[in-house]
């Protein structure tokens, strides 16, 4: 079973359309007792990380998952979920979990002159690193995948990074550290590409992805 971590600062509907999809077995909650006999956690997240860290403390979630992944349990944080599983994120200054070290940076100002825009949203395509991930396997690299952010994942240690994409620069967009995964982009709002890494996270694999 999955557990989906509501923290009010989660895209949780879309995520939860996308298990509905699946039709793997899933329990969304507020509080993190229900979800301690999930096998796996899908840690969301949209907005600023000040707010959500300050949320994750109010319900407890912050010691919930540095305590769940601990102990060896699946983590896999999507869009904020993924920045702030960092130490530090630019963003309010905001001191984050800390379960994996490296900082969020906000997207220089010399992108204006580039005429790239802030926040990076819409398609662009993945390009792996260091092997990939599981959680890639059946999807072409140069898969296309939607991004919403403003700020972006600079881990301490580059061999982490499965995946970047190219936006001004190669930005790091997908993580892996043991049982800690994460995805800057939103798989449960990228088409069957997606569906299919979260087919692989939560054990659907037998859904009709075709």
């Amino acid at each position: 079973m999955t557990g989906i971590i509501d923290y009010c600062a989660g895209n949780i509907r879309s995520v939860e359309r996308a298990l509905q999809f699946l039709k793997t077995e899933y329990v969304i909650s507020k509080n993190p007792k229900d979800l301690e006999k999930a096998d796996r956690l899908i840690f969301p997240g949209v907005g600023e990380a000040g707010f959500a860290m300050a949320q994750l403390k109010k319900t407890g979630f912050d010691l919930f998952i540095k305590e769940q992944t601990a102990a060896g349990k699946a983590l896999l944080g999507i869009c904020l979920g993924a920045q702030i599983i960092f130490e530090h994120s630019e963003e309010s200054d905001t001191a984050c979990l800390g379960l994996l070290p490296g900082k969020i940076r906000r997207f220089p100002s010399y992108f204006a002159a580039k005429n790239l825009k802030i926040p990076h949203m819409g398609w662009n395509n993945l390009q792996y690193q260091n092997g990939g991930s599981g959680l890639f396997s059946g999807v072409p690299e140069n898969t296309d995948v939607y991004f919403v952010h403003s700020y972006y994942i600079e881990p301490s240690d580059t061999d982490i990074i499965t995946a970047v994409t190219d936006y001004g620069f190669p930005v790091p967009c997908a993580v892996k550290k043991g049982n800690i995964e994460a995805l800057q982009f939103h798989p449960e709002k990228s088409g069957l590409p997606g569906l299919r890494m979260l087919a692989h996270f939560t054990g659907a694999e037998g859904a009709a992805l075709c």
